[in-house]
């Protein structure tokens, strides 16, 4: 069974705060944020891994295309340093190190704010681990935060070293767009396994269900109602920078965005899809238990129709009383013993003949 990791909410560490206050809530860390700088343009590439948050700064004004990843929120000073010098916005930075945001959009004109969350597989592939990212998209530069290191970015690296495709021609808005391409079609990834997982419910359902079939139904369910929580309202942001006027954002790059909200789609509607399955499967088990049960209750029922005139026999002739006719015949038990097998095989015979064994 895939179990999601879903952060815990510390909501009390902010009360009394004013906005815009920067407290981390979500899962404890203690390790040091990774922060890796990508600079590039059509024929220069550098790769680095940097120890202090001011070794970016620079960048904010570079020529180049400067993607700066950061690998670990629960640091706030290195947020709010970072934040400080490139203009954000402090309930931005506060949303930032917030890793229970919904998805969502929000334009400052210098910058878009885009936060999301990413899916994937863990090493055993059984376990589905789940993090808040936020991108910040400048003019000539892409900001992402991500509660831990390891991602689904890795191709969209690749592609930079390799200089593959147009990802070394664009700018910032198509880098920007490459690492949402990579979240939404990682989605794609889950939805499949889910869909295995399901296949598999079903068979269990066909061939021997258990309560332990019935968990996994409960526990899919929740999965899906946390993939559509992350999904649908990824809709609202992708519809939102395609209808975006902001000068960040290029003609040449809405022909991309509208590909990334197609498949948006299809998420959307698998996930609706295999609610809607599940449910039915749902159904379908508590029918199956209820049919067993009627089975069992049926089958009771005809032991105990059949012992009823066998009971009464036995216990007329069990009475004590002196004057019984049968009492003194040599031949009366096996003959209480004829009439027993007879009326056991007469009502087996009418029970098969109407179908009810």
């Amino acid at each position: 069974m895939i179990f999601i990791r879903k952060f815990a909410n510390r909501f009390s560490k902010k009360a009394g705060l004013s906005p815009g206050s920067l407290v981390h809530v979500g899962e404890e860390r203690t390790e040091k944020p990774k922060i890796t700088i990508i600079d590039y343009d059509r024929d220069n590439f550098q790769e680095r891994v940097v120890d202090n948050i001011e070794e970016c700064f620079p960048f904010k004004d570079y020529p180049t295309i400067s993607w700066i990843n950061i690998d670990g929120i629960h640091q706030v000073d290195i947020i709010e340093k970072l934040g400080k010098h490139f203009g954000l916005h402090p309930l931005v930075m506060e949303d930032i190190v917030h890793t229970n945001q919904r998805p969502k959009m929000e334009d400052y004109d210098s910058y878009i704010y885009i936060v999301l969350k990413m899916l994937w597989f863990a090493e055993d592939d059984t376990d589905v681990k789940a993090e808040q990212v936020s991108i910040i998209l400048g003019q000539n530069y892409v900001i992402s935060f991500q509660e831990v290191e390891g991602d689904t970015f890795n191709f969209v690296r690749e592609r930079l070293r390799t200089s593959k495709g147009r990802i070394r021609l664009m700018g910032a808005d198509y880098l920007a767009y490459a690492l949402l391409d990579s979240i939404v079609d990682n989605y794609f990834i889950i939805i499949e396994r889910f869909g295995e997982i399901i296949e598999d419910l079903e068979e269990q359902l066909i061939e021997k269900p258990s309560p332990e079939t019935l968990q996994s139904i409960h526990d899919l369910k929740k999965e899906m109602i946390y993939l559509r929580k992350s999904v649908w309202p990824l809709r609202e942001v992708i519809s939102g920078l395609q209808r975006s006027e902001s000068s960040l954002i290029k003609e040449s790059t809405f022909a991309f965005l509208k590909d990334i909200y197609d498949h948006t789609i299809q998420v959307a509607d698998a996930i609706e899809t295999f609610r809607d399955v599940l449910s039915g499967i749902l159904d379908v088990y508590l029918s199956s238990v209820s049919n067993k049960m009627n089975e069992v209750m049926k089958t009771l029922t005809i032991i105990a129709t059949i012992f009823i005139p066998l009971t009464f026999v036995a216990g007329v002739y069990g009475m004590n009383f002196e004057y019984m006719p049968e009492l003194a015949w040599e031949l009366a038990y096996p003959a209480v013993w004829f009439v027993f097998i007879l009326i056991f095989v007469s009502m087996y015979a009418y029970f098969r003949r109407k179908n009810w064994m």
